[in-house]
């Protein structure tokens, strides 16, 4: 791929960290926008010693300077990874999602960008299903119980919407549990257990620990960013495994037979009981499938 100028928001987060090291690897002139609510600069370190195609922005993406931003350095694609993070899955969380779902599109639409690529966490997008519809295809879409869930779709279809009446093309990409280097302890479950393992503590499990998850490491899910960039227009995208595994079963090989039992604690509002991805969509529309077992993913954090 010839070298594009791609803005990436939330790019000082775990996931858009990772991304823009290999975007700026590839050759790509990268700018970041991120309000570091959650992100952080250490996380681009690396990024930022390297080379000088990389611009870091400390701004919202609600504010009206980031419409400017985008008329001003009239990127070609946009990756939107600030929206129904960990810490935004929950009524006013979501609410803000939507809002700078809006203003990315709206950005975009205004400085003519040709392509959005969103990401997103699965579980906003399919909700609860039965054991008999895992792994989920993208097709799949049953009554939302939420808030969250209701405002997570809106979103993904709003996509389609700017697609057809402005010209602007997207891929909404439905994440699985995502893992691995400079992931917060708060902001998922492998790096909770990670975090616990080191001060030799127990986790809390919430619920009973039979919930399962759909565990795919960030180097593959960056491999499917990447490949976004100029495939799978006008379509959604599972970037998972395909492969549910339960909480219990995660700390038991993370942990290993010596380890402390997890205390437990009452089920989280509105937790989904189960969620497993279909890859096979990703397969034919990007090329792209998991290439990391869990097993090895996990022994990149030990």
């Amino acid at each position: 791929m010839s070298p594009k100028k791609i803005l990436v928001c939330g790019g000082a987060g775990f996931i858009g960290s990772h991304l823009v090291e290999r975007l700026i690897a590839e050759g790509h002139e990268v700018d970041v926008v991120d309000n570091l609510s959650t992100g952080s600069l250490a996380n681009l370190a690396d990024a930022r010693s390297t080379t000088g195609r990389l611009k870091i922005q400390n701004i919202a993406i609600e504010s009206p300077e980031f419409a400017e931003l985008v008329s001003l350095r009239r990127p070609e694609v946009m990756v939107n990874l600030a929206v129904f993070s960990p810490s935004q899955l929950h009524t006013n969380g979501a609410l803000i999602s939507m809002q700078s779902t809006v203003a990315v599109l709206e950005a975009a639409r205004l400085a003519g960008v040709s392509k959005v690529i969103t990401a997103m966490p699965g579980s906003v997008i399919y909700g609860e299903v039965a054991s008999r519809d895992l792994p989920i295809k993208e097709g799949h879409l049953n009554n939302p119980r939420t808030t969250e869930e209701v405002l997570g779709r809106a979103a993904a279809e709003l996509h389609t919407v700017y697609r057809e009446r402005h010209g602007v093309e997207f891929t909404v990409l439905a994440m699985g549990n995502v893992y691995g280097p400079r992931q917060r302890a708060e902001d998922g479950v492998v790096a909770a257990f990670v975090d616990a393992l080191s001060h030799g503590s127990a986790p809390i499990v919430h619920g009973n620990g039979k919930q399962t998850r759909d565990f795919v490491y960030i180097d593959d899910v960056i491999d499917a960013l990447a490949r976004s960039l100029d495939r799978a227009g006008g379509l959604v995208i599972n970037v998972g495994t395909g492969v549910a595994t339960s909480i219990a079963d995660l700390w038991a090989v993370m942990a290993g037979a010596a380890a402390p039992v997890p205390r437990t604690s009452a089920s989280r509002p509105n937790d989904i009981a189960r969620i497993a991805l279909s890859p096979v969509r990703a397969r034919i529309q990007l090329g792209w499938s998991p290439f990391t077992t869990l097993e090895k993913g996990l022994a990149t954090l030990r």
